[in-house]
C-alpha cells in the first residue's frame, strides 16, 4: 500500500465552491513553499518544531494517548508527528491533520496531509476540503470537514486558511541576494584579471585572440602551481584590482534579526546557549499557544459533542522543568516532603526512570493542618 492509498477520495459528486463569511470564494494555492530552502528559516523552525516535538500527549482515553506518542501512523512516532506538523505550519501556516477512522468510528491514526493546493468545497449544506498533491499523478482527494484537525497561523483573511508568509519573504529575497553577493565577491577576487598588452603594431583580431588564449592557459590555469608567469619584451600585464562591494555587516545582522523576530527564535535559541529564563520565556511565547491549539482541535476532531460534555480531552503537556538549571532542580526536593509534588515527577525533572510507589505523594511528620475554627475557639474563651 502506498502513502497515498491510504486517503480515501470521496465519489465524484456535484458541489459548489464554499462561500465564507466575508464572501471570499475559498480556492488557495499556498504561497511561499520555496522559504523551506533558506537556511536561515530552516534553522528558526528547526528550534520550533524540535522543542514543540518533546510534548507528550494526555488524553482520559488511553488508547488515543498511545497512538499519539508512539505511532500516529505508519510513517512516524510521535516526536516525528510533532515536528512534522509544527513545520507544515511554520512554513505554510495552515496544516491539515487527516483523522482516520474504521467502521465504528473508533480513531485508528494521524495523518499530516502534504498538499500542493486545497480549495473547500460545499455539498448537501456540509463542508469538504479538496486536497491536490505535488507527486506528478495529479489525483486529488475529498476529505469532510469533521474528518480534519485544522491548525492556522496568521488567522485573519479568510475562515478556513491562515495568511501567507508574504510579510517576510522580501526580507528573504534580500537576505538571498546577500549571500550571492558575497559568493560573488568570493569568486571574482579569486582570479587574476587584467589586460595584456603588445608592442607589435598593427595586430590583427586573430593574433590578439590568440595572444590573450595562449596566456590563459599558460598561466591562468591549475597546473601553474608556482603561480610565476613570464613574459617577452613585446608583452605586459597590467592586474585589475578587483574590489567588489558586499553588505556591511550591519545590514547582515539587521536582516538576520527581522527574521529572527518573524518567527520568535534567537541566537540563543539556535545555538542553545540558553539560560531557564530565556527558554521558559520561548516556551510560553512559541511552544505553549501551538500545544495548546493542537489540544484544542484534536478534542473538537476526535470526540462527539456528548463525550466533550461527559469530560472528553486531548492534551499535549511539555515539562517545563526540563530547561531549568540542576540549582533549580535540586530545590524541587523540599516540595516532595510537602506533598506538592512525588518522587516520580522529581525523578522525571532529572530525566530519570520512574520507580514503583514513586507516584505516592508524602508529607513530613511534623506538618499538619491548621483547623481555623479551633484557632478562633481558643482566642474567644480567653479572658
Amino acid at each position: 500500500m502506498s502513502f497515498w492509498d491510504i486517503f480515501r477520495p470521496l465519489k465524484t459528486v456535484k458541489t459548489a465552491y464554499w462561500r465564507e463569511l466575508g464572501a471570499y470564494q475559498a480556492t488557495f494555492s499556498p504561497f511561499g513553499s520555496n522559504i523551506w530552502n533558506s537556511d536561515l528559516v530552516r534553522s528558526c523552525v528547526r528550534a520550533i518544531s524540535e522543542h514543540t516535538s518533546k510534548a507528550n500527549a494526555v488524553s482520559y482515553k488511553k488508547e488515543i494517548a498511545r497512538i499519539l506518542n508512539e505511532s500516529p501512523n505508519m510513517y512516524m512516532s510521535g516526536k516525528d508527528f510533532l515536528s512534522k506538523v509544527r513545520n507544515w505550519l511554520e512554513i505554510k501556516n495552515t496544516v491539515f491533520i487527516y483523522i482516520s477512522r474504521d467502521d465504528q468510528g473508533k480513531t485508528k491514526e494521524f495523518y499530516p496531509i502534504p498538499y500542493a493546493e486545497f480549495e473547500a468545497l460545499e455539498y448537501l449544506g456540509g463542508l469538504f476540503i479538496k486536497f491536490s498533491f505535488a507527486n506528478g499523478t495529479n489525483r486529488s482527494y475529498v476529505f469532510p470537514w469533521e474528518d480534519l484537525a485544522v491548525l492556522r497561523k496568521d488567522y485573519f483573511t479568510s475562515d478556513i486558511w491562515g495568511d501567507d508568509n508574504g510579510a517576510i519573504l522580501g526580507k528573504l529575497e534580500v537576505n538571498h541576494i546577500v549571500d550571492e553577493g558575497v559568493a560573488n565577491a568570493v569568486k571574482a577576487t579569486a582570479n587574476l584579471r587584467g589586460i595584456l598588452k603588445s608592442t607589435k603594431a598593427m595586430l590583427s583580431r586573430e593574433d590578439i585572440q590568440k595572444q590573450k588564449d595562449e596566456f590563459v592557459k599558460d598561466y591562468l590555469n591549475l597546473e601553474n602551481s608556482g603561480g610565476i608567469a613570464s613574459l617577452d619584451a613585446t608583452q605586459s600585464f597590467d592586474p585589475i584590482t578587483m574590489n567588489p562591494t558586499v553588505a556591511d555587516p550591519n545590514t547582515v545582522k539587521q536582516l538576520r534579526e527581522d527574521v529572527f523576530r518573524y518567527w520568535g527564535v534567537n541566537d540563543d535559541i539556535l545555538m542553545s546557549k540558553f539560560d531557564e529564563d530565556t527558554m521558559n520565556a520561548f516556551y510560553e511565547a512559541r511552544i505553549e499557544p501551538f500545544l495548546v491549539a493542537l489540544s484544542q482541535e484534536l478534542t473538537r476532531k476526535v470526540f462527539t459533542k456528548r463525550e466533550r460534555e461527559l469530560g472528553a480531552f486531548i492534551i499535549y503537556e511539555s515539562n517545563r522543568i526540563q530547561y531549568a538549571s540542576n540549582k533549580t532542580k535540586l530545590s524541587l526536593v523540599q516540595l516532595v516532603d510537602r506533598g506538592i509534588m512525588n518522587r516520580n515527577e522529581v525523578r522525571q525533572a532529572f530525566n530519570l526512570a520512574p520507580y514503583p510507589g514513586g507516584e505516592q505523594f508524602v508529607m513530613r511528620l511534623d506538618m499538619a493542618p491548621i483547623d481555623d475554627s479551633e484557632e478562633e475557639e481558643d482566642i474567644t474563651d480567653e479572658p
